[in-house]
């Protein structure tokens, strides 16, 4: 076996086990089948040994799909200094008449389709990148139980004829009310505690760790960098960098709308082409607050106080690339809808050239890079 050759090893990953798969990488080569082993750290790296001990000139890559499992498995791989590679599993090609699956073919099947090029990697966020995405995340769902928390407790005082003496609702005069308001039954008043602590203190005390945490993010400079344009705050920033990562690794903006699914689904044959609505494929979050953003460029052009606090700090190319990127989006909105679009159809329009306009601006900032080596996860025993 020369120094270049290649060994495609495909995990079919479970919450327990793992199914191995081996394929050389030889013109007519099959598949071969290394059992199961446990999905933990030592196992892994046992079977890492026992392959580079078996192939000891070759190059391993391995390919596994995404899932719930994370992506432990490739931060462990990639620290090993080996190369790792995650697949989309909605992208993986399907004969229609195969109706057997097991996890030895699925383990197999990912190594042949990977030899062939077949298969599409995605992004893997470092994990303190994940670590901010879930941070916030986890303000988004606080934000959605906040809302459902508002309506429970309208629900409650509606079942127990209690009537609001206070006419501006979740106004700190109405939430001292809450405070002072005690229900007949005691189990009552503990579900009136549990929902005032939902609406006062848990939103709230989320959103001042992520403002500590993101500060102390690699990313930050992004993050800080896209606040230059109108529509973006903080937690609009943060959102969209934690979702999408490093934006520099599009060559394109347009790579980048399709990526969020902002572009059009197409269907032409011949002398015909049809458009039709957006895909929407990718991150469905970030497309989302995208959309939140755009919306409020259906204001003239303008240097509000607070966007010129944002912009403090910054270079003098971003704050000219969020100039244009209001005088176009701005001008725009009015032109599509004195057209007579429709105000969805305008607002993804400006959604769309919206993130060419971040992409650019990301460009002017320098990211420190991870090293693979120095990877920390959190990893099973």
């Amino acid at each position: 076996m020369n120094n270049h050759s290649i060994i495609f090893i495909g995990l079919d990953t479970h919450k327990t086990f793992t199914q191995l798969a081996v394929l050389k990488d030889e013109r007519g080569a099959k598949a071969e089948f290394f059992g199961k082993i446990k999905t933990n750290k030592s196992a892994l790296i046992k079977f890492v040994r026992q392959l580079q001990s078996k192939y000891p000139k070759a190059t391993l890559h391995f390919i596994y799909e995404a899932g719930p499992c994370g992506y432990w498995i490739y931060r462990l791989l990639t620290s090993l200094g080996h190369c790792c590679y995650i697949i989309a599993p909605s992208l993986i090609p399907k004969k229609s008449g195969d109706k057997v699956k097991t996890d030895k073919r699925d383990a197999a099947k990912l190594a042949k389709l990977f030899k062939a090029e077949e298969l599409t990697t995605i992004y893997v966020p470092e994990a303190e990148d994940e670590a901010i995405r879930d941070l916030s995340r986890a303000r988004e769902t606080a934000m959605n139980d906040l809302k459902d928390a508002k309506y429970q407790l309208k629900g409650l005082f509606l079942r127990n004829n209690i009537k609001c003496v206070v006419k501006d609702n979740w106004s700190n005069q109405h939430l001292r009310w809450l405070t002072e308001l005690i229900l007949p039954h005691h189990s009552q008043q503990i579900v009136l505690q549990e929902m005032i602590q939902t609406i006062t203190k848990r939103v709230a005390r989320l959103v001042n760790e992520l403002e500590h945490q993101v500060k102390q993010w690699r990313y930050y400079p992004a993050v800080k960098a896209i606040q230059a344009m109108r529509g973006v705050r903080m937690l609009v920033a943060v959102g969209t960098i934690a979702e999408l990562g490093d934006l520099r690794r599009f060559d394109h903006p347009r790579k980048l709308m399709a990526y969020l699914g902002l572009v059009p689904s197409e269907s032409s044959s011949g002398d015909k082409r049809r458009l039709g609505r957006i895909t929407k494929c990718g991150n469905g979050r970030a497309r989302r607050l995208l959309i939140e953003g755009a919306q409020t460029y259906k204001h003239k052009a303008n240097i509000s106080t607070e966007i010129q606090k944002r912009q403090e700090g910054l270079s003098k190319e971003i704050v000219d690339i969020a100039w244009q990127a209001q005088l176009r989006l701005c001008g725009r909105y009015q032109r599509l809808m004195q057209l007579g679009k429709h105000r969805n159809v305008v607002v993804t329009a400006i959604a769309r050239e919206m993130i060419a306009y971040i992409w650019a601006i990301s460009r002017e900032v320098v990211i420190t890079p991870v090293d693979p080596k120095t990877r920390i996860a959190r990893l099973p025993a």
